[in-house]
């Protein structure tokens, strides 16, 4: 694989990891609405004769774990468990409780733009500015046998949960992995983040559980550990896409079907960036091609002012003023347009003709016995050969120009579009390029294919 170790470092450490100044600013937020949720209950009790207090307060999530990672919308997440007194909250129901603490905390937000949310898992406090606090809440009963409190979290109903196991646990983890483990999560988050249209992606805390799963230890590099870090999910999320705490008797992360999807999205959107990767392992890959290889995966203005340095040798001044943009996101995703659920089977027939072969060659033979790659200024048709798609259907196609040449030619494609039963495109530039057909019937897509069309 090309070295790209030292820029990726540069990345890393510029670009992905959040500054300190940063990070004491999220705790000072925190600090600071911690302290009106306290006020707030004091005004709360008061005009209702109770006498709840918060009795334990700490920081959850990616901020304790230090997995945050800089955004350009500002849209920090500070996650905070608060802790109140089983004997004081009686049998009072966990949506009711954090109701109750929403109360609490809207005496001291007044001049925030939008109320403190109820949402099923915690209260959410949002600043303008594009920050947010999440307030988990939590009631605490003594254990008398084992001596020690125990925790259970207002979510649907009070549930059993570990205060800081998930925090020990990654520490732990990340400490054994020699640090590893937090560079692949902060990555793979940045990754996640790249795209403005990329809705619907999984949190932080499922990137978290399989990047520990499939981290791969034996690679030293970053660039390395990353890459075949995210290979590993891809293939894991291909054969399950369950997912289960570390911690808290291994409780279902992944319990609803929106969970499930937010990880298919991810494994296909990471199995179609991974591919403009493949020029790496090419024995002619120049810096050029690594850096704008990285640049299509990012999505990032350091890589694309990278390659600008590497193929014209401007000053960094010249190419910051320029704030390069290199190709336009085209690229299409069928789980964005259609409900998948792929009950039926599709085979597809694919030709290729050119100059000094005979017409309409199958696709296959080609490849198995004559070269590795199709020539440019070929014709490659496909079409559907069959299906068992009942009744009535559409047909989408998907043409994906894969790779760095397609960066720089600003011709990567990838839309989805209904062109009928066939189509047939010319190959023109190289990379590992690839077709792919969607059968909608009932508004669901209920079939697909990939054909590959390497080029040369």
């Amino acid at each position: 694989m090309y070295d790209m170790s030292g820029k990726f470092n540069a990345f890393y450490n510029s670009f992905v990891v959040l500054s300190q100044n940063n990070q004491n600013e999220l705790y000072a937020k925190k600090d600071l609405n911690i302290q009106r949720l306290k006020d707030g209950l004091v005004e709360y009790n008061e005009e209702n004769k109770t006498s709840y207090n918060v009795v334990e307060t700490c920081v959850q999530g990616s901020v304790a774990m230090s997995t945050v990672v800089q955004n350009e919308d500002n849209d920090y997440d500070i996650d905070v468990a608060i802790v109140l007194n089983h004997s004081a909250l009686g049998e009072k129901g966990a949506q009711a409780t954090r109701n109750m603490i929403a109360n609490a905390l809207k005496r001291k937000t007044r001049l925030f733009n939008a109320d403190p949310e109820v949402k099923t898992s915690c209260v959410r406090v949002k600043y303008v500015d594009g920050y947010h606090i999440d307030f988990a809440v939590y009631r605490q009963t003594w254990d008398k046998f084992n001596c020690c409190w125990k925790y259970e979290h207002a979510g649907e109903d009070w549930s059993n949960r570990e205060l800081k196991g998930l925090t020990d646990w990654f520490k732990k983890k990340n400490n054994n992995s020699d640090g590893k483990l937090r560079q692949v999560v902060r990555l793979s988050k940045m990754f996640c983040n790249s795209r403005d249209s990329w809705v619907n992606m999984p949190s932080g805390l499922l990137q978290m559980v399989l990047c520990d799963e499939m981290l791969q230890m034996d690679y030293e590099r970053i660039d390395e550990l990353f890459y075949h870090t995210m290979k590993m999910i891809i293939e894991r999320l291909d054969v399950d896409t369950s997912v289960l705490a570390p911690v808290d008797n291994g409780r279902n992360l992944t319990p609803r079907q929106s969970d499930i999807q937010k990880l298919i999205n991810w494994k296909n959107r990471l199995k179609s960036k991974i591919e403009d990767l493949d020029v790496l392992f090419k024995d002619d890959c120049s810096e050029c091609d690594a850096l704008q290889a990285w640049y299509g995966f990012f999505n990032h203005e350091y890589w694309s002012k990278q390659v600008v340095l590497e193929s014209t040798g401007y000053s960094v001044a010249t190419v910051q003023k320029s704030a390069v943009r290199s190709y336009n996101e085209t690229e299409e995703f069928i789980e964005d347009i259609y409900p998948v659920r792929c009950r039926y089977h599709i085979m597809l027939n694919c030709t290729i003709s050119g100059d000094g072969w005979r017409a309409n060659t199958p696709l296959s033979s080609f490849l198995t016995k004559v070269k590795r790659f199709i020539p440019h200024n070929f014709s490659v048709h496909c079409s559907i050969a069959s299906t068992n798609v009942p009744g009535a259907y559409k047909v989408l196609w998907k043409v994906k120009n894969v790779g760095p040449e397609a960066q720089r030619r600003n011709d990567i494609r990838g839309q989805i579009l209904e062109r009928g039963y066939s189509i047939t495109e010319n190959t023109l530039f190289y990379g590992n390029h690839y077709i792919e057909c969607y059968i909608i019937k009932d508004n669901v897509c209920v079939a697909r294919q990939q054909i590959k069309i390497p080029i040369g």
